[in-house]
Order: structure tokens, then sequence, then C-alpha cells
């Protein structure tokens, strides 16, 4: 061969995309580069490109199922022997079109391949799965809990037949089945996708679903003597493509079109699983996994999630009170502020103690220790909360700000002075105790006796308990939903908390409080709180509220890692899954 010949076939686009690992493939018309080993869907994907389906997720192994993705499948024709390939002017080789289609979610693709997803073929296939999928399921979309996040109501407009032509009766399937504490299952919906058992087998490990009969009468169910009670359950209904599996919690609560979506992190444990809040007329109605694949990938437990309903329960405060004659009385804001700076002035600064959490944000332990600085108060602490791993994304650690404690205040053990101020209650060297955001008799070891004996007790608290009916003046607080601000999980990563919903009549957010309590003037915006942490704090200098993003930003490296993010790389790396 020339040196002219060999240069001319080592430009060709095949060879130039394999030194970069890659492949060339035209889809509908437009050849693109994608890695190689990349399935048909997500290829299509990458160049913004839809290809309906619905037993496929990235996540989950790829059954191929449905058929709903079927696209048409283009590879050159064999040259005949001795032939050597011919290219074309723009060096890739004709593409002969097969007759037949192929389903993107499990197959890979190669060097030349033309990918259709489009077309006379394309459209009928597509038409046929729909209407085979719509022959048994009953049209109560008026009244499904699925309306508005449907996958089969949006692809039966976009790629079904407009007519029915089905005659006879539908198959009655059992409606309204308990199949565990949390799940409801209507076997009349379901389209047998096998999302749900997958997710249980291979996610959970926890395979009691599957299905049982044969063909039209095929039905989804819990195995004989087991209910879907894992603590993952509720993540069955968020990858349900329709309205089969739904929660109990939020089932005819509200119609998902009228909510309000805000993108904000859990506060459950040390974790920080990505959520989404949804709610209305300041109300919060249910709480979604978000994708974070750093995080808690497109999961999180059914008891994290459910943990909102005291946001607006009976026990909720919601006004300043102080304590006369033993009794508390509703009180100004200005005057139960002014109280606790007496306190804070008349007593010395080793009678006083801190009592802070690590579920605050990095924000309100920022203002938490310039109020000890500014007193002079040394004994500060929080409350551990260590508990044991699920295995999945639980965390020993239940606080969920463990880490930016030990970053705001520079210190290893933000407890470690626990005992200590337990010590000196008990022995009536501490004369003056400001708790924020914890109940002490729950897991702080401090007693009912305990919390009688300091001569002022002052607390920030989201819910009536023994601490907030002890202290002599009473500030509430405002919940997770309710403010914004930072926080940094047991991985390092430095995330945000955004607000959802307002605080309640005349609860306030904390750093407010702190601010007030501090007797400072300023500042008067989140923002400002973060800017002035950032330059005592190294690891969050150059960033800003904003600059964090809705995935976060790696700010210290901690050793931790996170078991199910773990699984699932590992499953992605043997080709099980996308990821």
């Amino acid at each position: 061969m020339s040196d002219s010949a060999s240069t001319t076939e080592a430009r060709l686009p095949k060879d130039l995309a394999a030194e970069k690992g890659m492949v060339n493939v035209q889809i509908n018309g437009v050849w693109c580069q994608v890695p190689k080993g990349t399935r048909m869907i997500e290829a299509c994907r990458m160049f913004g490109v839809d290809v309906p389906h619905y037993c496929y997720h990235p996540k989950l192994s790829s059954p191929g199922n449905c058929r709903m993705c079927l696209v048409q499948m283009g590879m050159p024709p064999r040259p005949a022997p001795g032939q050597e390939p011919s290219y074309n002017d723009e060096g890739y080789l004709d593409i002969g079109w097969m007759p037949r289609p192929v389903i993107a979610c499990a197959n890979t693709v190669t060097e030349n391949m033309g990918i259709r997803t489009t077309g006379d073929l394309v459209d009928k296939v597509r038409q046929g799965v729909m209407e085979f999928l719509l022959i048994n399921h009953p049209l109560d979309c008026p009244i499904c809990d699925q309306a508005g996040e449907c996958r089969l109501q949006e692809h039966s407009v976009g790629y079904g037949r407009g007519v029915s032509r089905f005659i006879d009766m539908k198959v009655k399937k059992p409606k309204n089945v308990d199949i565990g504490p949390r799940i409801r299952l209507d076997d009349e919906r379901c389209i047998m996708c096998s999302r749900c058992i997958r997710f249980m087998a291979e996610v959970a490990d926890d395979p009691v679903l599957g299905f049982t009969q044969r063909g039209t009468y095929t039905t989804l169910t819990v195995h004989p003597g087991r209910k879907l009670d894992s603590n993952y359950s509720l993540n069955t209904a968020d990858i349900c493509p329709v309205g089969a599996l739904t929660s109990n919690d939020f089932r005819f609560e509200m119609r998902v079109w009228f909510l309000k979506e805000t993108k904000t992190i859990d506060v459950n444990c040390g974790t920080g699983a990505n959520i989404i809040v949804w709610t209305r007329g300041n109300r919060v109605y249910r709480i979604t996994p978000r994708q974070n694949d750093e995080v808690n990938s497109c999961w999180m437990p059914d008891s994290h999630r459910l943990n909102f309903h005291y946001i607006d329960g009976p026990e909720r405060l919601t006004e300043p009170m102080v304590k006369l004659d033993g009794v508390h009385q509703p009180a100004t804001w200005d005057q139960s502020i002014r109280l606790v700076r007496e306190a804070l002035t008349n007593y010395p600064a080793q009678q006083i103690a801190i009592i802070a959490s690590s579920r605050m944000t990095n924000e309100e332990l920022h203002m938490v220790r310039k109020l000890a600085e500014g007193h002079g108060i040394d004994q500060i602490s929080t409350v551990p909360r260590i508990g044991e791993s699920d295995g999945k994304l639980i965390s020993a650690d239940r606080n969920p700000n463990t880490t930016g404690t030990r970053l705001v205040w520079k210190r290893e053990d933000p407890a470690f002075r626990l005992s200590a101020i337990l010590d000196g209650v008990r022995s009536g060297e501490i004369k003056a105790l400001l708790v924020f955001g914890e109940d002490l008799t729950a897991e702080a070891g401090f007693t009912q006796e305990d919390l009688s004996k300091p001569e002022f007790m002052a607390s920030v608290q989201l819910l009536a308990g023994p601490t907030a009916e002890a202290s002599h003046v009473v500030l509430p607080g405002a919940a997770f939903a309710e403010k914004r601000g930072s926080m940094v999980n047991v991985t390092g990563r430095l995330q945000r908390l955004n607000r959802a919903v307002e605080p309640p009549e005349e609860a306030r957010d904390d750093w407010e409080i702190l601010r007030d309590l501090a007797g400072s003037v300023g500042p008067y915006l989140i923002e400002d709180v973060f800017k002035d942490m950032a330059g005592s704090v190294s690891e969050f200098a150059d960033l800003s509220l904003s600059k964090i993003g809705d995935l976060g930003v790696v700010v210290t490296e901690t050793g931790v890692t996170i078991p199910l993010l773990e699984n699932e790389r590992a499953r992605k790396a043997s080709g099980e899954i996308v990821g």
C-alpha cells in the first residue's frame, strides 16, 4: 500500500473515532460519535433524540419486555469475498436498513451503525405496541393518581392510534390490593414492565415481587406469605410508569400539576439524599428522590421521605413564649430576644453553656460560633447521633451536617464537651443554658430533673417537648423545608437547602434568631452569612450558595463511601446496568 493510501486510510472517520474509544453512528440521518458499547437508547438520548420506553431504566437491568423502544437499525452490507469496503465521499460505508425493528434498550452501537427513530416502520410498530398495552387497560385516567405523570398516557397521545379496534370485554384484574404498609397495587393498570420487580431484587435486595399467571391474565403480586414492607418500597411507585403502584401517604391527596417542585436535600441522616419537595398553599404534600449519582443515585428510604408531616403537625411551635409563674405565655419577639440577651450579659461566661445541633445548617452553626465567641463562651457542643448503616443509603451518622460542624467549628469532635456540660448542669456550675434545635431528653442524656436545674434556659425549637417545656424562653424556629442554607454530607460534599414553604405564623429562620441574639445589625441575607463564613472556613473559600449548584460540590475528603453507590458502580462496570 502506498504512503498516500495509508494516509487516506488513517483519516477515515472510523479511525479518528477509534482513537478516542468512540464509534460513528448515524441517528436519523445525522452522523454522531458516541462511546463504544453505548446502548442505542442512550446514544439517541445523548443527541436529544427521545426513544419512548417503559421497562428500560438506566439503573436497572434491561429485560427488553415492553417493546416500546423499537427502532430501525442499519449496517453496511457485507462485501463479497475478495472485495474491499467502499467508502463514500464522507468516509462512511453506505448503510443497508433492516426490514424489521430492534429494541434500543438492550442493543449496543457499533461502528457505522444507522438508527432511525421515525419512519413508517417505526411508527407502525409503536402503534401496535401501544394498542396491545391498552387492550385491557382501564380507562380511568380522570381518577388515576398517576394522571399528570403517566408515561402510558403521554405515549398513547404521541405514538398510539387515534381510535381503538378492540370490541371485546376487558380482562378484569385485582384492584386496590394491599401489598404493603405504604404501597397500594392496582393490577388492572399494570403493563408488566417489571421495573418494580427488578428494583426490589437488584437495588433493595428484597426480591418480594413477581408475576403470576400467563398471557392476558398475568398479574403482579407479592410472594406468598410476604408483604412489600422494605424501607425502600416507595421507590417502586416513583419508577412505575403507570398508576399500578401508588403511595398510601400521597394517594388522592393532590393533583400533581397543582404542585410546586423545590429541589433540596434530605436531613434525616448524613447521606443528604437529593430530593424534590412538592408543595401547594404553603403545605408539603410529598417528597420524592432527585437523581444525584454521587449521593443517592435515584432512590431514597421510605422512612426519610415520609418524615415531613411534623412540619404542620399539632406539636409545631408557632410563636415565641416566655414562662411566667411557671406557665408559658405568648410573647413578642422583641421581649423574648431581650430576655435572652440580658441573661447572656448577667451571667459570667463560665456559667453559660450552648448546645447546638448538627442538624443545623453551616450558616446557623457559624452564627452559633460567633454568638459564643462574642460572649466568651467556651462550653459549646452538639449532640451526636450514631446508629447502624442499612448498607444502602441510611448513614450510621444520623445527623445530616456533622462534617459541616467540624469544618465550621474547626473541631474534629464537635460533641466532645457534651458530657462536661451535663455534669456542669447537674452540679449547678452552669446556670444559663441555651439550646438550639435539640430535645435534650431524647439523645443527649438529660433528664427532666436536669432540665429544671439551670436558673435560666432558652431554646430554639420546632416542636413542643420536654426541652421546650423546661425553657424559660422558647423561640420557634424553621423546619428544613422552610429555610435556605448549606450542609456537608458524610462524603464531604457541600450541598444546598432551598426553601419550599414559608415558616408558620411568627416562626423565624434560625440564623435570623441567632443574629438577633448576638445583637448584630446585619446581615440581612443568608448569602451574606455564607460569605462571612467562607472568610474563616478555607473549604468554602471562593464559593457561594449559588455556586454550590443543584448537585453540590466536594469540599473535603472524609474517606466515607455510600454502600448503594458502590454496588451500583460495580454493576455498571460489569455492564449489567448503564448507571
